[in-house]
């Protein structure tokens, strides 16, 4: 085997894969390796394999079989008895690996053509091997996608050294005069085999290599945008202005490193942190045509330059951006962008794009909560309307029977009812209040009933003192109680009894409140906390509205729970998760003064 030729292969192998190592740069060659290339694209990748394929034939080495001139390279056509040691076939079998039947046919029978117009004695079997190493590398590649197999340094040795041998046979077949073939086979058979299928091997692992790296960036850029989600979950959850954007934006600028992050809504900066922070400053109007066009045609821009990011303002540092428009059920609000440094970094539209997506969810949700909020809101107001009309008319008709009778008792209900009315309308402001203010609450209702019933009516409490402070929606408490005076109580003969119970049992607070007044029907209470409230007649409608705020309020383990017997009364039990409050609301507690 003569060495000299397999060196001189080698060095020439070298400029091949320094070219291809070029083309793994390009978007096409990243979608062909991820098999995502369109046909289109197969045709081009096709036309570029075989322009190398033709660059293999020409930095070959011109062979004779008698030895003569080996080590010259190919200028111009071949002699009739010359014929080309060459590492054609790498860039041939590479693109068949790569892209396919398509791409592998198409880049062979460029290189092929070319090869027969070169001329020599091995012009026909040699042009054949060449279009044959294409189909047939693009076949494998096909094998191998539909097996999900992954190719492999070891899959393009073996392939190239069988695809090599076959254009061996193919000289001897067909190439005259026949010792001059099998000649030439003895000396460039085993340099070219040996070097071709290192240099689809070396190829293939300088791919995999590229890619891992890739693979590890976005691995990377992921992990970031888990960190950076996280941390900034808290502010997002206010939705978009100027605090909430400060402070997600200096959280991103920390763990990306970027040259700077801003925020902005559609028309103004809300932050900006990093370079250029001296006069992209919140609250002035947007400052990059970048930023415009990414609103304006709901896009991701990504600007390479100064002239494309287009700062108004002179002398401006920025020199990349990306920038992502940020949506609101499907409107536009904002845009993010994340601006670095072409000159040392890669543009960073994965993590842009996965922060985008991630800020735009959450700023959904925080619209959802809000609306929530308004929702639980309306329903206590609705509760609200729902208790004052009737219950002022009966306190006042009461209030005037005790005037003349019992002026005191009169004045007492009239400090009561005051009292009620004003909790009533400072509930509005609270998601929640401790139980020792709704149970106040309670109290004053109560005291007018009361007043109303007289002996009738009596009601017992057994509150522990250690679960006063838990959180509680309020007017939970008191629909509960005028549903067992209204409609338990209502009809009854027998005097009316109310027990009102609150203790701790292990990490919930557990209300109940029972009556003695008579019952629900069986077939009214399976499913009355779960049928729409609508559905509902008499006492469902508030059993249904407190159990749904207070599921909303606390998850799924808090709520209401009914036990009931027709003529032996109802306990309602309200479960709640042990929460305390430090400082009960001061307002609330003064006003329990009678006058």
């Amino acid at each position: 085997m003569p060495i000299e030729l397999l060196v001189s292969l080698v060095e020439r192998l070298g400029l091949l894969v320094g070219l291809a190592f070029l083309a793994t740069q390009s978007g096409s060659f990243r979608h062909l390796v991820w098999r995502q290339v369109r046909r289109r694209e197969q045709l081009l990748l096709a036309l570029v394999f075989g322009a190398f394929g033709i660059l293999g034939t020409y930095t070959g080495v011109r062979v004779r079989p008698d030895g003569a001139d080996w080590d010259i390279l190919v200028t111009g056509p071949l002699a009739h008895e010359d014929a080309i040691a060459n590492s054609r076939a790498v860039s041939v079998i590479i693109a068949g690996l790569l892209g396919g039947p398509i791409t592998g046919l198409g880049a062979g029978l460029v290189a092929a053509i070319h090869r027969y117009s070169v001329g020599g004695f091995t012009a026909l079997p040699c042009a054949l091997a060449t279009a044959l190493e294409g189909l047939v590398s693009g076949l494998l590649h096909r094998r191998l996608e539909a097996g999900s197999n992954r190719l492999s340094p070891r899959v393009g040795l073996g392939l190239t050294a069988l695809l090599e041998l076959v254009q061996m046979v193919l000289i001897l077949l067909l190439a005259r005069p026949t010792p001059a073939a099998v000649a030439l086979v003895r000396r460039i058979a085993v340099p070219m085999i040996a070097a071709n299928s290192a240099g689809v091997a070396f190829f293939i692992l300088l791919i995999q290599s590229i890619f891992s790296k890739e693979a590890e960036r976005e691995g990377d850029a992921a992990r970031k945008a888990l960190t950076i989600a996280t941390r900034t979950l808290p502010y997002l959850r206010r939705g978009l202005n100027y605090e909430s954007a400060m402070a997600a934006a200096t959280v991103i600028h920390e763990v990306t490193g970027v040259a700077a992050v801003a925020l902005t809504d559609t028309e103004r900066i809300l932050a900006h942190v990093g370079v250029g922070a001296d006069h992209h400053l919140p609250g002035r109007p947007l400052r990059t045509s970048a930023t415009r066009q990414a609103i304006q045609e709901n896009r991701m821009v990504v600007a390479e330059g100064q002239a494309e990011i287009a700062c108004d303002e002179p002398g401006c540092p920025l020199q990349g951006a990306v920038v992502v428009p940020l949506h609101e059920n499907q409107r536009i609000v904002g845009t993010l962008k994340l601006y670095y440094d072409p000159t040392r970094s890669r543009a960073p539209v994965e993590l842009a794009q996965g922060l985008a997506y991630h800020f735009s969810t959450q700023l959904a949700l925080a619209r959802a909560e809000e609306q929530a909020a308004l929702l639980a809101k309306a329903e206590i107001r609705a509760l609200q309307a729902q208790i004052q009309p009737h219950f002022l008319f009966n306190a006042l008709n009461t209030v005037m029977a005790l005037i003349r009778r019992d002026p005191e008792q009169a004045r007492d209900v009239l400090g009561h009812l005051g009292d009620f009315i004003r909790r009533n309308l400072q509930t509005t402001q609270c998601e929640t209040v401790t139980l020792g203010q709704e149970l106040e609450h309670v109290r004053d209702y109560l005291a007018v009933e009361q007043a109303r019933h007289g002996q009738r009516l009596t009601v017992t409490y057994d509150v522990s003192p250690g679960v006063l402070t838990a959180r509680i929606p309020p007017l939970t408490l008191q629909p509960l109680v005028e549903n067992a005076i209204v409609h338990g109580l209502k009809a009854v003969r027998r005097d009316g009894r109310i027990h009102i119970a609150a203790n701790r049992q292990d990490d919930t607070v557990v209300i109940t409140v029972a009556d003695n007044g008579r019952g629900i029907e069986p077939e009214r209470l399976q499913g009355l906390l779960e049928r729409p409230a609508s559905s509902q007649g008499g006492n469902g409608l508030a059993l249904y509205n407190v159990h749904q705020r207070l599921q909303g309020l606390f998850g799924p383990r808090a709520g209401l729970r009914i036990a009931s017997a027709p003529g032996s009364g109802t306990t309602v039990t309200v479960i709640l998760p042990l929460e305390t409050s430090a400082e009960e609301d001061s307002d609330a507690d003064s006003g329990s003064h009678r006058r």
